[in-house]
């Protein structure tokens, strides 16, 4: 007999709101967040309605400026920045380790608040909240020697973020352009995560953190968070499309930039015969419904090891859980563990399912369907946003499931018969942020790996994004400006010797770091 759930006690999302206005009274109002700039949060901007992923019921949404106050907000940021670049070392040093010691206090809410507005399984959205902590204060440690010699950029950076890991990427990225003496400017994303952020930006700021947090529509706040010529340097996560819109403002600008953009990132099976170690990772590729940049929605598999391959694959996808993040059998129990819960947003979730039926429809092989009906849910809840995984064989290549990143659980699965195919298939994306190539002859696997378009490509096991000393870029059409990661990203935000050239992608060179 089935167990009727309940949401866990203490986790609504009023139980987060109301934590959130106790902790961070000058930034939240009774039913909306405020923008901060100039030093201040501002009641501006028009507060759109907004739903929850989990299970559609109303949040806050994002407070949209126009594009005066936008323009007047990155003036501010530059009279920060002037202030703030003549800072000395170890009062930043000071600061942001207390922001840090703030956003340690308040760890449990921001990671619930993140549950809330974009999805996160509990246990996901805790390691994003640490990774950006953990991530920053080994900054801190290594701070003095990644400056010696650089100075602040002329003018702020200005952050647009996707709204996947608003904390390990974006806060992240914002305190350590802080840390290196700039001040800040940072967009929220159009589609989920703005509480949280709110609440992190109004621990920082109490610290004097020189940081501006807007929100608005890319269109309308463009002309000031990239082609200002305030802005000294433009950060942008994201998907192509965008990306190379910012990338040609930058460009003619000849403007500092770090543009991580999406690509297709592949994992080759070529003469291997490790299937119980390959079983047991890939169900961890599916961890947050593979909607990160570093995700494996693409396996390319050689033809002759196909049964094998789906004898250790089925099972591994068979048993990843989907379902509500908070429902729990009894109030006293754990939240769940589940691999992910919902998409980003309904209208997602239905791009994706109408994307997989047109493949099938043009020839794709479907191998795999999950079933909702089997997750952890709420009695009644919407499930619009959720969508189990599939495994498409063969997409057709009409379909942008057989050559663009799905951002959600949908593996495709190409089948070859040469290493020219396969290395053809693993490249469909024009180049990729991560791969991976599992293969029992080493010596195969480093002629191969030098021929994949990734900046990481992992011997059997999945790469990811990295934290602290590792570096981190994108190959082709996945990045354009300077590579980050350890030292690297303090250099792309500062600036070193006449005549420095960064390791980047950049219109005139291709640099990769030593």
């Amino acid at each position: 007999m089935a167990t009727t759930l309940t949401l866990k006690p203490g986790t609504a999302w009023a139980d987060a709101w109301r934590r959130g206005l106790a902790a961070a009274p000058e930034a939240f109002r009774d039913d909306r967040v405020l923008n901060l700039w100039a030093g201040r949060w501002h009641a501006d901007g028009r507060a759109l309605p907004a739903t929850t992923p989990v299970d559609g019921t109303p949040i806050a949404g994002p407070p949209r400026l126009d594009a005066d106050a936008a323009h007047a907000a990155v003036r501010a940021s530059l009279d920060q920045h002037r202030a703030w670049r003549h800072t000395a070392l170890p009062e930043r040093k000071a600061r942001v380790a207390a922001a840090l010691d703030a956003l340690t206090e308040h760890r449990e809410l921001l990671a619930l608040l993140l549950v809330w507005e974009i999805g996160k399984p509990w246990r996901a959205a805790q390691a994003d909240v640490d990774r950006a902590i953990g991530g920053v204060r080994w900054y801190v440690a290594e701070i003095d020697r990644m400056v010696a010699g650089r100075t602040p950029l002329p003018g702020p950076v200005s952050n647009i973020a996707s709204w996947n890991y608003p904390m390990s990427v974006l806060v992240h990225a914002m305190l350590v352009q802080a840390l290196a003496g700039n001040a800040v400017i940072a967009k929220t994303p159009t589609d989920g995560g703005v509480a949280c952020l709110t609440l992190a930006a109004a621990l920082a700021a109490r610290e004097g953190l020189p940081l501006t947090l807007v929100s608005g529509s890319g269109g309308d706040l463009s002309e000031a968070l990239v082609r200002a010529p305030e802005i000294g340097c433009v950060s942008f996560v994201g998907g192509r499309d965008t990306g190379a819109r910012v990338a040609t403002a930058v460009a003619d600008l000849g403007k500092r930039h770090i543009l991580e953009q999406e690509g297709l990132n592949a994992w080759g099976v070529w003469n291997h015969t490790d299937w119980d170690t390959l079983a047991a990772r890939i169900r961890r590729t599916f961890d947050y419904g593979k909607q990160r940049c570093t995700a494996y929605p693409r396996f390319v598999v050689q033809r002759s090891a196909f049964d094998a391959f789906l004898t250790a694959y089925l099972p591994a996808v068979r048993s990843v859980r989907v379902g509500h993040p908070l429902a729990v059998e009894d109030p006293a129990d754990p939240l769940p563990e589940l691999d992910f819960g919902p998409l980003i947003n309904a209208a997602k979730a239905k791009e994706l399912t109408d994307q997989v039926a047109e493949a099938v429809d043009r020839g794709a092989v479907p191998l795999h369907r999950g079933d909702l009906a089997t997750g952890p849910f709420l009695p009644g809840q919407d499930l619009s946003a959720y969508v189990a995984p599939v495994t498409l064989l063969n997409p057709p290549s009409t379909s942008p499931l057989h050559h663009a990143e799905p951002f959600g659980p949908v593996d495709s699965i190409v089948l070859v018969d040469t290493e020219a195919e396969l290395l053809a298939a693993m490249n469909a994306s024009n180049g990729a942020l991560v791969a991976t190539l599992s293969c029992d002859d080493e010596a195969t696997y480093r002629r191969l790996a030098p021929q994949i378009r990734a900046f990481k490509v992992g011997h059997g096991a999945p790469r990811s994004r990295g934290d602290r000393e590792e570096l981190f870029g994108g190959f082709g059409a996945s990045w354009r400006g300077a590579f980050v990661g350890g030292e690297l990203l303090v250099r792309a935000v500062t600036q070193g010797p006449a005549g420095e050239r960064l390791p980047g992608n950049f219109p005139d060179y291709h640099l990769m770091p030593d």
